[in-house]
């Protein structure tokens, strides 16, 4: 049990979220004591009846406020995501249910209310009590971020495992001659280029770059490697693998794109130069 009370937990610092947890829970509890009245609070007159409703909501913004906002921000080394876990989180709400409950208490003495008709050891008692609900949501909430961040992991690593078989994949552009036909890995072409009749594949090979014409047309070359997110389209006569785009340079005529060891540069058309950019 103590082990499993040593598991990490995400501890939320989010100062934005935490702004609006606090605001909507204190506005939360006026609503609810508007709504059910507990405590008795119908025999209050009027105003007293408002006064007590609206400072136990502020009481309530003021604890949440001090603990989520000013306290984690102070002390912002005591909650290190690292360090955190199911343990920590437990006691940490348990103190703010403390903190909450002592402003309640602390106000209704200060004003005279004695609707409420409890004394401080009864507060101990309810938070006592507080302990099992309060850990039973932890762990819950522990096993859904767990199943959750197990099925994006896997989710994960089966896009990865997918990715390095297409990169591994073998493409095959046939030749209208049967000699001029090619093979080569997907993942270690640079890019193609049209030339009437033919495409030119160029392909790194080790540290060299080399090239071979294929009696093929444009069209079909895009459709062999369409399943590819890195090959994209950057101009009619040009298909471009990004992973290996060295550098691109602008001019008044449009983007201009370098690859190593080739001494000539590859055009971008406008109307594909937005596209490169989001895949970039």
């Amino acid at each position: 049990m103590f082990k499993f009370l040593n598991k990490p937990y995400p501890f939320n610092d989010d100062l934005k979220y935490n702004s609006i947890i606090t605001f909507f829970i204190s506005v939360g509890v006026f609503v609810f004591l508007l709504l059910f009245q507990p405590f008795n609070i119908s025999s209050l007159e009027t105003m007293d009846k408002y006064y007590f409703m609206i400072g136990l909501g502020l009481v309530t913004f003021l604890a949440l406020s001090i603990n989520l906002l000013f306290f984690t921000s102070i002390f912002n080394r005591m909650f290190f995501n690292t360090t955190w876990n199911i343990k920590k989180e437990i006691l940490w709400n348990i103190w703010i249910l403390f903190t909450i409950s002592s402003g309640y208490y602390l106000f209704c003495r200060k004003f005279g209310i004695r609707i409420l008709e409890f004394e401080y050891n009864i507060v101990i008692t309810l938070l006592l009590v507080a302990v099992f609900p309060i850990s039973a949501l932890i762990i819950i909430n522990y096993s859904r971020i767990l199943r959750l961040h197990l099925k994006f992991a896997t989710e994960l690593n089966k896009k990865l495992n997918d990715n390095k078989i297409k990169q591994e994949k073998i493409v095959h552009f046939d030749s209208d001659y049967q000699k001029d036909s090619l093979s080569v890995k997907i993942s270690l072409i640079l890019f193609i280029r049209s030339a009437n009749n033919y495409i030119e594949v160029f392909w790194k090979d080790n540290e060299t770059v080399k090239s071979q014409l294929v009696r093929c047309s444009m069209t079909k070359a895009e459709q062999i490697l369409k399943d590819d997110k890195f090959i994209f389209k950057c101009h009619r006569s040009y298909l471009v693998n990004i992973n290996f785009i060295e550098k691109v340079e602008g001019n008044p005529q449009g983007y201009k794109l370098f690859f190593e060891k080739v001494d000539f540069s590859i055009p971008v058309s406008k109307n594909y130069a937005s596209k490169l950019n989001e895949l970039i």
